[in-house]
């Protein structure tokens, strides 16, 4: 068990938590949500104690292992990924060290052999006979190949090294969990694995994300950070939602009755007090008046952007069509033979291991980048607006966001800007932030600003869901769903995906695979016997 008691931590003026006591019991897995800012990842440091609180303690029940998801991906780049996988438990993995130098020595004294059978007990106690094949079982469910298990760190993609700290984390059955974004780079299959393994660990977990369909899935609490306290709620996320919805639609109307008593009290006291035959019910009731408090309902973190799509014309009859798309990156097939046609109406969402794929081929359709071979043909009626994976390029000047928004609505004025900017939740002085020192959820906001400006009738998107907050999320979430003409999207939040797509084109090594359906029948599908490439043009 880990709980903290009475814990206070502030940067400067700001308190981002002040007297929070929160305690988190083993065989239940709590999701930490909040806004971006809200303090998630410092309250993870403060569990794990990378981080001092200014106030209060962090209590941990003695002898138990807190394990954490790593952030630093060149922390182990001079190990191999099977060592790096056992470190997660680092007494056993020093005990591995040292059995195997020991083990090593051309002379083997009775000194040596009194420590090896220490070494030897305490290497059972702790399952270090499971331990390679906990390991690799970690490893293959995180969809870390074989091949890879033997190679140094340093050799792996950034997506396979997030994969494998998290196998780190998970290593050797730590009793209290904690996880700081766990799903960021996983695909489908490894979530689902992920998200089996945490309904089954028996410790204490306390995990970070944005993807709703993750907390939904994993979490029996949730604990909102807001209004600088900790509130815990039992049930997923989905509960919390409807939960704390309720609860501030209470606390507002206890605040309108309260005010419209008050206000009937007044009205009362005011015509009668100098009436002397109703003087002692004014008298009465100014004496209520005073007792009645309206409760100040504190400011919260949360807030929610203005996002809408609004076409400034509908599309024709022909959309997009592609045929025979190929495409090689550093000589490496990525795109083979694709071959699409997008109708009116259609939402689809672009699946698959592959996201280089799905990149290359929204580089491509905003022809940002020439195929190889095939063809590209858009409607005469369509115009595009654009949001790429990578956006460093758009914010590299010296320009404050207004100016930087103004690019793109040049017939507007600083009004507009400022009006538009604040719907973004960039209001007042944070309209006039330097855009290189812009996070990366306030660039993912400028981002979609700027497609907003553009009144296109085809929105492509390329995971725009990463880095922001649950409610900048749920916001666009919304807007896609409202969008009434055609979108193509690649994203890992299954919850986005299910809700806003209604076809989905998986791009697979063999071909694509395409269904005109939502995102859980077609998991429930996919692997089906019935399953087989078709030609998408048909």
């Amino acid at each position: 068990m880990i709980s903290a008691a009475n814990v206070t931590l502030g940067y400067g003026k700001r308190e981002l938590f002040k007297d929070v006591t929160i305690k988190f019991t083993p065989g239940n897995c709590y999701g930490l949500i909040g806004a971006n800012g809200a303090g998630k990842s410092t309250f993870l440091k403060i569990l794990s104690g990378e981080l001092e609180p200014d106030k209060g303690a962090i209590a941990v029940t003695p002898g138990e292992r807190i394990s954490v998801l790593g952030q630093d991906q060149f922390a182990f780049d001079d190990e191999t990924v099977f060592h790096t996988v056992l470190r997660g438990h680092p007494r056993l993995f020093e005990i591995i060290a040292e059995r195997e130098t020991l083990y090593a020595k051309a002379e083997f004294s009775e000194a040596d052999g009194l420590r090896s059978a220490e070494l030897e007990g305490e290497f059972a106690d702790r399952n270090g006979y499971e331990a390679e094949t906990e390991a690799s079982a970690l490893l293959s469910g995180l969809g870390i190949p074989e091949g890879l298990r033997h190679k140094w760190m340093r050799e792996l993609e950034a997506g396979d090294k997030v994969r494998v700290l998290l196998a780190q984390a998970l290593f050797g059955n730590p009793d209290v969990l904690l996880l700081d974004e766990p799903t960021n780079h996983l695909d489908r299959a490894s979530i689902a694995w992920l998200e089996e393994f945490l309904s089954r660990f028996p410790n204490t977990v306390v995990v970070v994300s944005h993807d709703r369909h993750f907390l939904n899935q994993v979490c029996t609490h949730v604990a909102d950070i807001d209004f600088g306290r900790i509130q815990v709620y039992a049930g997923n996320y989905d509960f919390w939602y409807q939960a704390s919805q309720l609860n501030l639609k209470q606390k507002q109307e206890q605040n309108r009755k309260a005010s419209d008593k008050a206000s009937e009290l007044k009205a009362f006291i005011q015509r009668f007090s100098s009436n002397a035959s109703k003087a002692k019910q004014a008298t009465s009731r100014k004496k209520l008046l005073e007792k009645l408090t309206l409760e100040d309902l504190p400011v919260s973190s949360r807030k929610y952007p203005y996002v809408f799509f609004k076409p400034e014309r509908a599309c024709g009859d022909v959309i997009l069509e592609i045929r025979g798309l190929c495409k090689a990156i550093d000589g490496a097939p990525v795109l083979n033979d694709l071959t699409l046609t997008v109708h009116k109406g259609d939402k689809i969402a672009f699946t698959g291991a592959d996201s280089l794929a799905k990149t290359t081929l929204f580089q491509i359709l905003a022809g940002e980048l020439e195929p190889d071979s095939g063809s590209v043909r858009w409607g005469v009626t369509i115009t595009r607006a654009y949001f790429p994976k990578e956006n460093g390029a758009y914010f590299e000047n010296e320009l404050n966001l207004i100016e930087w928004l103004c690019q793109f609505a040049p017939t507007e004025g600083e009004a507009f800007a400022r009006g538009f900017l604040g719907r973004m939740l960039f209001s007042g002085d944070e309209a006039t932030k330097k855009t290189r020192v812009l996070s990366g959820g306030e660039r993912v906001r400028c981002m979609l600003a700027r497609m907003m400006l553009t009144g296109a009738n085809a929105l492509l998107l390329d995971e725009p869901t990463n880095h922001l907050d649950l409610e900048s999320i749920t916001a666009l979430n919304n807007g896609l769903i409202a969008f009434p003409e055609m979108v193509l999207f690649a994203s890992y939040d299954r919850q986005f995906v299910a809700t806003v797509a209604n076809r989905i084109v998986e791009i697979t090594p063999a071909g694509v695979v395409d269904r005109l359906m939502q995102f859980d029948e077609h998991g429930a599908v996919e692997n089906s016997p019935a399953d087989r490439l078709q030609d998408t043009g048909s």
